[in-house]
């Protein structure tokens, strides 16, 4: 299963997921980092994540990624 999120603290993030604190992505424990990217800002972050999630940008993450 894969995570796709914005944080400002990515290891605070990563143990909250593998702490059961969110109920999606407590089915799927435990949580590891395969891939992380930083932006300058939260927009550029905010519309990179839109893509990825989008079916032309989950095609290019499967083979660019992960």
């Amino acid at each position: 299963e894969r995570y796709i999120g914005i944080t400002t603290d990515l290891k605070r993030r990563l143990i909250e997921h593998n702490a059961g604190k969110s109920s999606h992505t407590s089915k799927f424990l435990p949580w590891r980092i395969v891939t992380y990217m930083a932006f300058s800002n939260q927009g550029k972050a905010a519309s990179f994540e839109r893509y990825v999630k989008s079916g032309s940008g989950h095609a290019s993450a499967n083979k660019r990624l992960w």
